[in-house]
């Protein structure tokens, strides 16, 4: 391997692996226990949907998402809301309306992409 190209070869490695890394699936316990950390963040989780909500012409869809860990509302561009029992890959950011005595209110994900899982 020629000298010039080992940093490079070195660089994408260390690239690769973190891009694996930051794929990893985030327990949506985790997202709660440890707010601060994902807020305003982009991740990834995986669950079933447990009920979902969405009126044609309104430019969202809403659907609860649930991990065995715990439930976390997701907020939808799509046009049409994922059925209940739906097992959903869902990437998107971590937000929340507000606190109130130290627990969130309106903790949800902003759903920027979703992929259905058998």
């Amino acid at each position: 391997m020629n000298k010039a190209f080992r940093p490079l070869a070195v660089l994408t490695l260390v690239a690769a692996l973190a891009a694996g890394c930051a794929a990893r699936s985030v327990r949506i316990a985790e997202l709660k226990n440890e707010l601060d950390r994902y807020d305003d963040k982009t991740v990834t989780i995986t669950g079933v949907v447990t009920s979902s909500y969405g009126i044609p012409l309104v430019p969202f869809q809403v659907y609860n998402l649930d991990d065995g860990s715990g439930e976390i509302m997701v907020l939808s561009r799509s046009d049409r809301a994922p059925t209940k029992g739906a097992r959903l890959q869902v990437k998107g950011k971590v937000s929340e309306f507000g606190t109130f005595g130290g627990r969130s209110l309106g903790l949800h994900i902003q759903e920027t992409d979703r992929r259905f899982r058998g």
